[in-house]
């Protein structure tokens, strides 16, 4: 029969999330050796090796791939639990982690400055990362909730659509096509396209939509982040195709300019989505509700 300390295994999915064990130390408010220790314990009375380093980078085992699938699951059951008895000790105070997709940040802070000013005694703790790993997220039970465009099928998710997210062609302003009335979509292959990069909910829209009209884009770079496609396209390396939400900003100040292009704007959507068997927190399910009520008025309200 294994015998180890909950303590080993929270410092064990610590050490695993991060693989590092400077950052876990840290997370824990623990030295690096004590740390260390606790994995040592942990792995002789398991009997296997957790972890293995090659130079300096840690890579979990089979048997720690293993171990990290259940330590994952214990933690969150740790957490729905002391978040039930809190609410039944009448705290009054709440916590949940919620994930968002890059292009989401944008207007995620607004609408959790607004909650939390309805629920000062709620604490938040934010994750943006891109499309994939909000998935991962999702998929390994360790948010939330989480805002995101179209889900994907075949991750058993309980999404709700609550505002809208409207794609668009974004020059700089001196381009030709900006003095134009309307731009035929067909003249989109004429130009060069600056890109987010692979598995990009706004990539995948963009492929959609130049298939559709048998057009294959002229991508000339990839980007990660819609900050360095914004920066491209101001210093005239190409159009790119963004949400809206994401160059208000840039618009106001004239340091870039929509498209008039048929078919556009491409209307997505956005989603809060946890998943399906999820029990979530009082406070999760008022920030959910808040979502679901109120983000389109505060967003137009702007």
């Amino acid at each position: 029969m294994l015998q180890f300390t909950l303590r080993q295994l929270q410092v064990f999915e610590k050490v695993a999330n991060h693989l590092n064990y400077s950052r876990a130390a840290e997370e824990l408010y623990l030295s690096q050796p004590a740390v260390s220790m606790q994995i040592k314990q942990l792995e002789t009375s398991i009997g296997l090796p957790l972890f293995e380093q090659m130079g300096k980078k840690v890579f979990l085992t089979e048997a720690g791939r293993e171990l990290f699938h259940y330590a994952r699951s214990i933690a969150q059951q740790l957490a729905e639990m002391e978040a039930v008895f809190d609410e039944m000790k009448g705290l009054g105070k709440g916590k949940f982690t919620l994930s968002v997709v890059n292009t989401a940040n944008y207007f995620t802070p607004k609408l959790l400055a607004k909650f939390c000013q309805r629920h000062p005694s709620i604490n938040v703790i934010l994750q943006v990362a891109n499309r994939d790993a909000v998935l991962k997220q999702l998929a390994d039970n360790s948010t939330d909730l989480a805002i995101l465009g179209q889900p994907p099928d075949g991750l058993d998710l309980s999404a709700e659509l609550f505002l809208d997210n409207p794609l668009v062609v974004i020059a700089p302003p001196g381009h030709p096509l900006v003095n134009l009335k309307r731009v035929k979509f067909d003249r989109l292959a004429e130009e060069t396209f600056l890109s987010r990069e692979q598995g990009s909910g706004t990539r995948s829209a963009m492929e959609r939509v130049f298939e559709q009209h048998k057009i294959q884009p002229r991508i000339s770079m990839e980007m990660e982040t819609n900050e360095a496609i914004k920066q491209a396209v101001q210093a005239g390396m190409g159009l790119g195709i963004l949400s809206l939400h994401s160059i208000e900003l840039e618009l106001e100040t004239g340091r870039l300019a929509m498209l008039n292009v048929e078919n556009f704007p491409l209307l997505r959507h956005w989603f809060v989505a946890h998943r399906s068997n999820k029990r979530l927190s009082s406070a999760a399910l008022a920030f959910k509700d808040f979502l679901l009520v109120e983000a389109k008025k505060i967003i137009a309200a702007r």
